[in-house]
């Protein structure tokens, strides 16, 4: 495997698109050119063009509703502290497997590129967290240790945490059929099931509040947070697709079921969490309609994995949610600020 720190051989041949692989490459990852994997470079671009910070983003009609004693019900700032408590350290937890995890076993410069580009907008989605908790004054420890404190969130970062395990191992190293299976279902643990499948809970109640034009701002950012996070479960679909079609003796039908099991307790996990944050439902939502919306999702996300649906749910409960992804150059639904998206309009955001 290459990473890219080998001692330089004077005089070696120069690379060839056809020599690089996925993983388990031998290529020098140094070279970015000629490429091979173009549509991870598009994405790398996609992403550059979607770039954005939280503080363009204005708080003050966020901040006078929060500290209005009516602005918000009880159950609605529950809900968003959750919510938030969440994708706080959520945001973290993906960087840290991205750095530590993804990009060393990844042995083309094309998918490191963007890599790059994803961690630094992880670190943008955590300093969204932060900027919204001091914008609101509250209280850091309860929000940022949420993932300690709250059993169904606790269950998620566990889950996830287990698939990455041998891969935190410093002495983990691709190039057996069991490595590089490690190696599948932590790609699948954490771009399909943590970015394509546990953040559309959260998605959908903050897009619900500005849809009733209350707490615009966080929604708008969350916004943003979307387009990114469908980059990023798109980059890793493909990352998983190309290293089964170089490697096709890992996808046996053992596999394929293991994956699909995968799914099965993810989704179950994220309807707790939905129970856990909105019990007696609002804003139009309830755990029913999460239920079966999260039921769609996991059967596109199965689809896209090239298996056969869990649920045969057809039915998208919050269409919505298509709207308000599917942007390529529109005023923000918040109406707050006007958005330039220059590439990525060809993605398939359900």
């Amino acid at each position: 495997m290459s990473t890219g720190l080998e001692e330089i051989v004077a005089g070696a041949a120069r690379i060839e698109a056809d020599a690089k692989r996925m993983i388990n490459g031998r290529a020098d990852v140094n070279q970015l050119l000629p490429l091979k994997y173009r549509w991870a470079w598009d994405k790398y671009l996609a992403g550059c063009a979607n770039h954005w910070m939280p503080t363009e983003v204005a708080m003050q009609a966020d901040i006078a509703l929060w500290k209005s004693p009516t602005g918000l019900t009880a159950d609605e700032r529950t809900m968003l502290k959750r919510n938030l408590g969440f994708f706080a350290t959520a945001e973290s937890l993906v960087a840290n497997n991205i750095v530590l995890a993804v990009y060393r076993n990844l042995t083309n410069p094309e998918c490191r590129q963007y890599l790059l580009r994803q961690a630094f907008e992880e670190a943008v989605h955590t300093h969204t967290f932060q900027y919204v908790c001091e914008s609101l004054g509250l209280d850091e420890s309860e929000l940022f240790n949420m993932y300690r404190e709250v059993p169904s969130i606790t269950d998620k970062d566990a889950w996830a945490l287990e698939h990455t395990r041998a891969l935190s191992d410093p002495d983990f190293r691709t190039g057996t059929p069991e490595a590089d299976r490690a190696f599948l279902r932590d790609l699948v643990a954490f771009y399909v099931v943590f970015e394509g499948m546990w953040f559309y809970t959260g998605f959908v109640q903050i897009l619900s509040l500005g849809r009733r034009n209350k707490m615009v701002g966080i929604a708008e950012q969350y916004q943003y947070i979307l387009r990114d996070e469908s980059i990023h479960l798109n980059f890793g679909i493909d990352v998983i697709t190309m290293i089964r079609h170089e490697n096709p003796h890992l996808w046996t039908p053992e596999f394929a079921a293991e994956i699909r099991a995968m799914l099965l307790e993810a989704c179950e996990l994220e309807v707790a969490y939905a129970r856990d944050t909105m019990p007696r439902g609002m804003l139009g939502l309830s755990v029913e309609l999460c239920e079966q919306y999260l039921h769609f999702i996991t059967d596109r996300r199965a689809e896209q994995l090239g298996l056969a649906p869990l649920f045969g749910e057809t039915e998208n409960p919050f269409p919505w949610m298509s709207e308000a992804m599917d942007l390529k150059k529109e005023k923000n639904f918040f109406e707050t600020r006007v958005i330039e998206y220059q590439t990525g309009g060809g993605l398939d955001w359900d």
